[in-house]
């Protein structure tokens, strides 16, 4: 003991100095600041490891403010009096040619033709990429996929992006208000062969059949009927929106912007639909142990509806107005999302030819929700992340330090056995010697 304080090493200079009686339970290992030395690896490798801290610990930040999404199903609460219908269609053919009209299976029938606008226009500037994307650069904060296919990566990244809570209620906030765009100003040398109907409707939340038929075809209307030639039906049409429910003209659907062309005059689109009725919310909606709590389900303001006993409608339908008491919800967006099959075949010369859209309504709910773990998970998560990268950043210097070492060794052997004699040779030529 004596020639090692003489050395300087003291014992007292690997405890802690401040509290003597906690000294005992001290389990952690110490080395003297001299028996240390600083290298040119060891500098590298803190460097890699606080880099590696930084970008994991950012990771973490990144998720937590994201937060995760969960999706739960259940059965629509209350009962649905009316469903919004948003629609803005390009049809080749004149305006006052075409009949639009709604029927569902309560049997009532909406002249939707009388309700929605029409406007003339030239098909080409809706169905042609090349100038929709022209005439329609001027629509501030709001993207154009015109001619794009279902099958494209710029569409599916757009409905995957519209399938969030986050996009969902920000198309919420920049919508408010918002009306369908303006038609693009049409060149006096293109034919006005086209006509824009769009609007929204009020109907029964029912099943139904939305009908785009040729004048005097399909729905017969009262008064006479002129005969309209064959060989001016064309109904090639692109589908600018189709929606049900609040009006979002960002969210991309799965009709919208996409556009069928045809040279036969009778020809018969059909569309079928299955209409599920969405609610994005932030809000917490699960219980402990993440199970769907139907308490903290948001409730739609179409549930809050009551029969408006002042007015009536000219066919005689009861309208619904919203309860004064409910309040709009910031955090929640009550919607419907669709699925989409069509098919389209050339009609023989005595069937309806048009545009349908056959729509019912699935009696399920799905909720998307967002969610947001506390504050104090997201310290520990990132305690744990940085600890665990210094233990292990800690254990792989030491692995690799030994490893040198080790090679090295090797190294230094195989270059004294480059003389070509051994301790062994040597003793044992010297032997024979003897």
């Amino acid at each position: 003991m004596n020639s090692f304080e003489k050395q300087g090493l003291d014992e007292d200079a690997f405890g802690d100095k401040g509290i003597s009686s906690l000294r005992t339970f001290d389990a952690f290992p110490k080395t003297k600041a001299s028996y240390t030395s600083a290298t040119a690896r060891g500098g590298q490798w803190t460097l890699a490891i606080i880099i590696l801290c930084t970008c994991l610990t950012f990771t973490e930040l990144m998720t937590w403010w994201a937060g995760t999404e969960s999706h739960h199903f259940s059965v629509e609460r209350g009962v649905g009096h009316e469903l919004q219908l948003n629609l803005d269609l390009v049809v080749a053919m004149p305006c006052h040619d075409l009949h639009v009209n709604v029927q569902d299976a309560a049997m009532d029938r909406i002249m939707a033709g009388d309700l929605l606008t029409k406007e003339d226009t030239n098909f080409a500037i809706w169905a042609d990429p090349k100038k929709s994307r022209i005439n329609l650069r001027k629509q501030k904060g709001k993207k154009s996929y015109h001619g794009l296919h279902a099958g494209d990566r710029e569409r599916q990244q757009a409905e995957e992006e519209d399938s969030h809570v986050t996009h969902v209620l920000g198309h919420m906030r920049e919508n408010k208000g918002k009306k369908f765009a303006k038609s693009p100003r049409i060149p006096r040398q293109m034919p006005l062969d086209a006509c824009r109907i769009y609007g929204s409707l009020e109907g029964n939340k029912v099943q139904g059949d939305f009908h785009i038929t040729a004048r005097g075809h399909g729905y017969m209307e009262m008064g006479l009927q002129t005969h309209l030639d064959h060989a001016t039906f064309n109904f090639s049409h692109h589908i600018n929106e189709l929606s049900f429910g609040p009006h979002y003209p960002n969210l991309l659907n799965p009709l919208d912007k996409t556009s069928s062309s045809t040279e036969a005059h009778f020809m018969r689109y059909q569309y079928f639909l299955s209409i599920v009725p969405t609610i994005y919310t932030k809000r917490k909606v699960t219980t402990r142990d993440g199970s769907l709590d139907p308490a903290a389900v948001p409730q739609p303001p179409t549930l809050d509806l009551a029969p408006d006993k002042t007015t009536k409608s000219k066919d005689g339908h009861v309208l619904h107005v919203p309860n004064p008491k409910s309040r709009v919800d910031s955090k929640s967006v009550f919607t419907n999302q669709y699925a989409a099959t069509s098919q389209s075949r050339e009609v023989a010369s005595n069937t309806v030819p048009g545009v349908f859209f056959k729509y019912d309504i699935e009696p399920i709910l799905l909720i998307v929700s967002e969610s947001r773990s506390g504050f104090l998970g997201l310290l520990v998560r990132v305690v744990n992340v940085i600890s665990g990268v210094l233990v292990g950043g800690g254990w792989l210097f030491q692995l690799t330090e030994w490893a040198t070492e080790v090679w090295g060794r090797r190294l230094r052997r195989r270059a004294t056995g480059m003389l070509g004699v051994s301790n062994g040779d040597l003793n044992g030529g010297l032997d024979r010697k003897r």
